[in-house]
């Protein structure tokens, strides 16, 4: 994130704040240390970054808040979080939609009335939370508290440049199940994770309509990776972009990965339409160890069979059964099916 953070300040925040919150003017006997003779500052450049370094303009030293001022980073890495997240989320999400996600799903009966909009909604009005709860965490980085690296040589060696992925995958996913499994406790889950589980049908715009508590606390194994193991800043920032498209698959409603390894989206859409099943991230790993493992049935990836009226017959009765038992009454407002048939 220092990278991410020192490319912002340099194209943008430099001159935001140089704007915002001027320098005071430089004594007479402290010109020589500025790179303009009309304002004061100290700040010296010191890239973060053996591979990309950008000298930065006369507006770096034109605020009085420096780049090392740790309010006005707190500033940067809430704004880049949040307008980041949005735009891989919106981005994705809406090519995912557009090439990806099969439209029948808006004619399934549990599919709800405006339901795209409501994810929408849902999701940015969760993004400024999640920016704040995870800004913390990259103020930790950019000021030396984690293990992570800038080139190769710094790290454990070549090997592990390698080893780093299935690592985090593993470490990650171990993490995700738990957590996600503890949002469904019922003291937790009504105050939390309910709000992602008003998609039974989800579309790829569902992939981050959370509760900003239960986006974050989804996220925090991404965030404590580094601070146990060492991890590559660009691979960091790669992983960050996976996670997120990930996330969004996962929610695609396009049912190929017929794996008893992966979590893909048939094995979340049982999630979704179960609830008490497949809390995985990526694999069906946890699920199997914690006797949670439900099977994608057969017809769903069969292209005339997962959208038969049998198969939807089934798949909301026991939904049904499953809103009873785990929410009490479902308060969801659903599109008439004759409706749905006219769209």
């Amino acid at each position: 994130m220092d990278v991410i953070l020192e490319l912002t300040d340099t194209f943008v925040a430099d001159y935001v704040y140089a704007w915002a919150l001027p320098a005071r003017q430089a004594p007479p006997q402290y010109t020589n240390m500025t790179t303009t003779d009309q304002t004061f500052s100290s700040w010296q450049y010191k890239p973060t970054s053996a591979y990309i370094q950008v000298e930065p303009s006369q507006y770096a030293y034109m605020s009085a808040w420096n780049r090392d001022n740790i309010v006005r980073q707190t500033i940067t890495l809430f704004s880049i979080t949040w307008i980041f997240g949005f735009l891989l989320y919106f981005v994705f999400a809406s090519l995912s939609y557009a090439f990806i996600f099969d439209k029948n799903t808006k004619t399934h009966p549990k599919y709800l009335k405006n339901q795209i909009s409501m994810e929408i909604r849902q999701a940015n009005a969760a993004f400024p939370g999640i920016a704040a709860l995870t800004t913390p965490f990259w103020l930790l980085e950019i000021h030396g508290y984690t293990k992570l690296y800038d080139t190769p040589a710094q790290g454990p060696g070549m090997w592990y440049e390698f080893f780093q992925f299935p690592l985090f995958l593993v470490f990650t996913d171990a993490l995700i199940y738990l957590i996600h499994r503890g949002l469904h406790h019922p003291k937790i889950y009504k105050h939390l994770h309910k709000p992602h589980h008003k998609w039974i049908m989800p579309t790829p715009f569902a992939s981050h309509a959370f509760h900003p508590v239960d986006g974050f606390a989804q996220s925090i194994p991404y965030h404590m990776f580094p601070l146990i193991f060492p991890l590559n800043k660009y691979t960091s920032v790669g992983l960050f972009i996976f996670v997120n498209f990930w996330t969004i698959m996962i929610h695609d409603g396009e049912y190929v990965a017929n794996s008893p390894v992966i979590n893909g989206a048939a094995c979340h859409t049982m999630h979704h339409l179960y609830f008490n099943y497949n809390y995985g991230q990526y694999t069906t790993l946890w699920d199997r160890l914690g006797n949670s493992y439900r099977k994608p049935d057969d017809d769903l990836f069969e292209k005339e069979k997962k959208m038969s009226e049998a198969q939807w017959k089934h798949q909301v009765e026991e939904a049904e059964e499953m809103v009873k038992l785990v929410e009490g009454e479902d308060e969801r407002s659903y599109d008439p099916v004759d409706a749905k048939k006219n769209d």
